[in-house]
């Protein structure tokens, strides 16, 4: 069975969003071979929620998940969006795990797509730009960026980078946190 395609998250298999499950989906209580492993943000006590409902929007409508802050979605310099691509990033896309809260780069007046978590050696098979993206974003001059960059030894370490690709003129941008 293929995954839904999401415009704002076109890999969540490799970006770890959607892992493979023989669990049953809370929201249309079918086992489909996927869910999602990221923060789901409802009132309701939700765990298990597959990719089909995030895509189609019933996980929000039945719940009122938000897989992401919708107020996280561009904004604190980056670009404002639509409250229609808001909408989509926070209720029918899959987010992602961070250290703090979860924000969504946006650029060219959209929401970009998610590329995942990196650490150092990710970051830099990205190139210089993805690099750079994240050490402005981090506010750290140079001599503490190399510090900072140097404790990103791990993708998944006490600090992660969250990297982004503009739909519209491919634009890197990003952000990074730690525990």
């Amino acid at each position: 069975m293929d995954l839904p395609r999401f415009k704002y998250h076109p890999d969540p298999l490799s970006t770890g969003s959607i892992v493979r499950s023989d669990q049953r989906c809370e929201v249309c209580d079918e086992a489909r071979g996927f869910l999602y492993e990221g923060g789901i943000y409802t009132e309701e006590e939700v765990e298990a929620v597959c990719p089909w409902c995030i895509a189609d929007g019933s996980a929000h409508e039945k719940f009122g998940i938000e897989f992401i802050d919708r107020n996280s979605v561009g904004g604190n310099g980056w670009d404002s969006v639509s409250p229609e691509i808001a909408d989509e990033v926070a209720f029918r896309t899959p987010g992602f795990s961070a250290w703090q809260e979860e924000r969504w780069f946006t650029h060219c007046a959209d929401a970009a797509e998610f590329l995942g978590p990196m650490g150092k050696k990710e970051l830099q098979q990205a190139g210089a730009e993805a690099i750079e993206a994240v050490r402005v974003e981090s506010g750290y001059d140079a001599d503490e960026w190399a510090d900072y960059f140097k404790s990103m030894h791990v993708k998944h370490g006490p600090t992660t980078a969250y990297l982004f690709k503009c739909r519209h003129c491919g634009k890197l941008g990003g952000y990074s946190d730690c525990n």
